[in-house]
């Protein structure tokens, strides 16, 4: 009888977990096939390939939106990896417990919570008013400070699972601390520090907020990272409050292939490091 029992509040908890993970695919596959419905019929070359047409006219396209954003997360990328990762190295190898690392852990705890257009009101305060005109790298800037405490996170993560002995062999066979940490400590945990960098790229790819205050937007070809340049989340949100119908359609094939940048670069975080040992 008790061993029924046991067969029986198993089995029931079992469909309780199933019932939940079906409840919670149900949001994330409706949006992506809406998405897909909708934008899969305005994707054509001519969305990869044209600008913009003139407000209310039929046809167009987002090519300069999609350089644009490629542009600005490069930025963010150039500034927010490298600072991430040093910081990180900062708080596992170097400073474990002092009074800085604590409050450079809580720091970045807070600024992970911190909503993006907050981001955006503050590049735009010290930065965009001062230079006295929008540009792609006030927006690459903004998407950095979004990017920092991901990457501080995950790497510093990364970094712990590292086993202390690999570290003490390093410093057994005489080589400096800062070399151990070079060639033994990270190479060992890279594959773990791409993921979670490639993943903070996927999180400020469709960031919208920051960049209405400080890339703002451009019809054409931006000629210079010193002026106002396109990106597909704040193209996709004109279009989709403009009255048109051929702009609805646009966005909706901006969000798919938004969407689609974001679902590669998260496949390939999670896909092609998966074999990763520390």
């Amino acid at each position: 009888m008790n061993d029924y029992l046991r067969k029986y509040r198993n089995w029931m908890m079992l469909g309780v977990f199933i019932a939940a993970t079906i409840i919670a695919l149900i949001p994330l596959f409706g949006v992506l096939g809406y998405v897909l419905k909708n934008g899969l019929s305005a994707l054509n070359l001519q969305f990869f390939i044209n600008l913009p047409k003139a407000m209310g006219m039929p046809g167009g396209g987002m090519a300069n939106a999609i350089v644009g954003t490629l542009i600005m997360v490069i930025i963010a990328s150039l500034i927010g990896i490298p600072i991430g990762i040093l910081a990180a190295i900062y708080l596992t190898e170097y400073d474990r417990h002092s009074w800085l690392s604590t409050a450079v852990r809580f720091a970045t705890d807070v600024l992970t919570g911190i909503p993006s257009i907050i981001v955006g009101i503050v590049i735009y305060t010290a930065l965009v008013l001062k230079m006295g005109n929008f540009s792609a790298l006030a927006g690459g800037l903004s998407l950095a400070i979004i990017m920092i405490p991901l990457i501080i996170r995950s790497t510093e993560e990364m970094l712990k699972l590292v086993a202390h002995s690999i570290r003490e062999a390093g410093y057994a066979l005489g080589i400096s601390k800062g070399k151990t940490i070079l060639r033994i400590v990270l190479p060992t945990a890279a594959k773990g520090i791409i993921t979670g960098a490639m993943l903070a790229v996927a999180r400020v790819a469709g960031e919208t907020a920051p960049l209405l205050f400080t890339a703002l937007g451009n019809q054409y070809w931006a000629r210079s990272l010193n002026e106002p340049i396109a990106s597909l989340p704040v193209q996709i949100f004109q279009y989709a409050t403009s009255p048109y119908k051929e702009w609805h359609q646009l966005a909706w094939a901006g969000s798919l292939v938004l969407i689609s940048i974001v679902i590669i670069l998260n496949l390939v975080a999670r896909f092609a490091f998966r074999s990763r040992s520390i």
